[in-house]
């Protein structure tokens, strides 16, 4: 990869062209928010200013060294493939991960307007834009870098490999992104070599990204008038009370390791509520029901299954189990005030528990350290930004796990403060 062919090929990228396609990029993003029903990106448009882009030199339109496709599972939205061949086969290098989708934005909430390029009045290095970093940035970035190797042509043995993807902003669409490119088998070549998934908003290497469990934990009492409170089951009361004991109980089984210090994560597995919600009713009275909802962070590994990382799949068993136990021993739990009560053994009432997990499951990644692209990765950063400071985050980024799992080398990167 640091070959000094390629190093004459691709340094000083100049900045002109990048900010031409970046604006013409950032000028389509209204169109790019991924949000549906209400937003249904059309990555098309951006795709075609790659192809554009990449037209002088590529093969089919320009006569040059770039094999560019496109490749589409729905109307609108597709992917781009551009490989730069090398001269020895089976030694590829991939760039992955450059999303043409955006997050939605209200124009309202911005001091400036996000559907456009524009300039940062203090500071002209600095561009500002929806998808300025996520990931219209990368892209623009990518596609230069591969339309210098199609001009200056240099001699790498490494074949090297772009993939524009499409509907990396929501999962709850499926199969029409990198996930079908992986499915239809046309990345597999890129698993003789490193795969850098470009997507990260630091500029040094991000080495490990976290799990994320979304959890509902929804409490059945008995509703009542609030001044006969010895009549009810107040489920605002078990649920506060039960998702303390789960706290404990999820911390005590799944606590910080030492390992979490190598790969420099800021915090440990988490579990914690972030949001509450009940049917509604007055203040003077008790629901029947309410729900606690939040989500779980976890590092996960591939290479460690369970210890020192954490699979998603033993901690929703674990929860559970928290919850079974909880609800057999209803009598067991702490109580608010004299007459706070889950069981009502006159009328044969008991409280209820119930604790359910959203689809959008994502397992957490740590790169391998001892992937020679890992060691290239760090090299390069520490030559072009002057250190190397390789980090972890708790925030999760979907899709790598499952390309590791493919058995693709993925280290994550990015280009963007």
């Amino acid at each position: 990869m640091a070959s000094p062919a390629l190093k004459d090929a691709v340094g000083g990228l100049d900045r002109e062209p990048f900010v031409s396609l970046l604006e013409k990029l950032i000028g389509e993003s209204a169109r790019l928010q991924n949000d549906p029903p209400n937003h249904v990106p059309q990555e098309d448009l951006v795709a075609q200013h790659v192809v554009d882009a990449l037209r002088l030199v590529s093969t089919d339109t320009g006569g040059g060294p770039l094999v560019v496709r496109k490749v589409g599972y729905t109307e609108g939205r597709s992917n781009v493939i551009v490989e730069y061949p090398g001269t020895v086969p089976g030694r590829v290098v991939s760039f992955v991960g450059m999303h043409m989708d955006v997050v939605p934005a209200n124009p309202c909430e911005w001091d400036f307007d996000p559907f456009s390029l524009t300039f940062d009045s203090e500071d002209k290095d600095k561009l500002r834009g929806r998808g300025t970093t996520d990931c219209l940035g990368h892209v623009a970035l990518v596609a230069q870098l591969m339309k210098r190797l199609g001009e200056v042509k240099p001699a790498l043995k490494h074949s090297v490999i772009a993939v524009f993807i499409c509907n990396e902003e929501n999962s709850s669409v499926t199969g029409i992104g990198v996930d079908g490119l992986v499915k239809d088998k046309l990345l597999d070549k890129l698993k003789t070599g490193p795969l850098f998934w470009i997507d990260t908003a630091d500029k040094q290497p991000c080495i490990g990204t976290g799990g994320m469990i979304p959890w509902h934990l929804k409490a059945t009492g008995k509703l009542f008038h609030s001044g006969l409170a010895h009549k009810a089951i107040n489920p605002m009361e078990l649920n506060m009370e039960a998702l303390k004991e789960i706290q404990k109980r999820f911390y005590t089984d799944f606590p910080a390791h030492e390992k979490e210090k190598i790969y420099k994560f800021a915090t440990p597995s988490t579990m914690k509520p972030t949001k509450w919600s009940y049917p509604g009713g007055g203040l003077n009275q008790i629901p029947a029901e309410c729900t606690i909802s939040g989500d779980i962070r976890s590092e996960s590994c591939p290479i460690v299954s369970l210890t020192p990382f954490y699979s998603t799949s033993c901690v929703e068993k674990k929860l559970q189990e928290y919850v079974e136990d909880i609800n057999n021993n209803l009598e067991k739990l702490d109580t608010r005030g004299p007459v706070s009560k889950y069981v009502l053994p006159d009328e044969n009432l008991r409280g209820r528990l119930e604790i359910t997990f959203d689809g959008d499951v994502m397992k957490g990644v740590a790169c391998n350290l001892e992937s020679r692209g890992f060691k290239a990765l760090c090299k390069a950063t520490e030559e072009i930004v002057g250190h190397v400071e390789p980090y972890s985050i708790t925030g999760s980024l979907p899709l790598i796990r499952d390309l590791q799992d493919e058995g693709f080398d993925v280290q994550t990167a990015g280009y963007g403060n």
